[in-house]
């Protein structure tokens, strides 16, 4: 049999959108998230699960992003909630309102909105979701 029930080689899940690619909708991912290219939609991660969504510097989002953790380097046109990080590197520009737990400006990144710190409650749930536990997401506590 070619397919064994062991293990598989890689266990993360791994994505990449390049910079010549441009997506029309929505996007559910799992795992990690790398985007150079251009998103008309909303991006969201598998609850329950840690992920992390990178927009690198030529990467544009025109929607919303729901993940654990996020880092922008590129142009997001809408609301980020990140439930654990969110990194604002020195090219990032977002327009919108963020929602995080906890927070990283680097000199030279842009915000043209407001800024929402999760609530503690919120950051326990967080932390019982990624040890595998069922909580209640804080991240559909959030956005509630």
């Amino acid at each position: 049999m070619l397919i064994s029930k062991k293990k598989k080689a890689f266990t993360n899940h791994h994505s990449l959108l390049c910079s010549a690619t441009k997506v029309v909708g929505d996007i559910y991912f799992s795992g990690d998230f790398y985007m150079e290219g251009h998103v008309k939609g909303n991006i969201y991660a598998e609850e329950g699960k840690p992920s992390k969504l990178i927009v690198a510097e030529t990467g544009v989002v025109e929607g919303e992003i729901h993940a654990f953790n996020v880092i922008i380097n590129g142009h997001v046109r809408g609301a980020i909630h990140s439930s654990k990080h969110l990194e604002l590197a020195a090219k990032a520009v977002v327009e919108g309102a963020i929602h995080y737990q906890s927070i990283e400006m680097v000199k030279g990144a842009q915000l043209k909105g407001q800024m929402h710190s999760l609530p503690k409650a919120a950051q326990a749930n967080d932390d019982a979701r990624a040890d595998g536990q069922p909580e209640e997401s804080a991240l559909s506590a959030a956005v509630n």
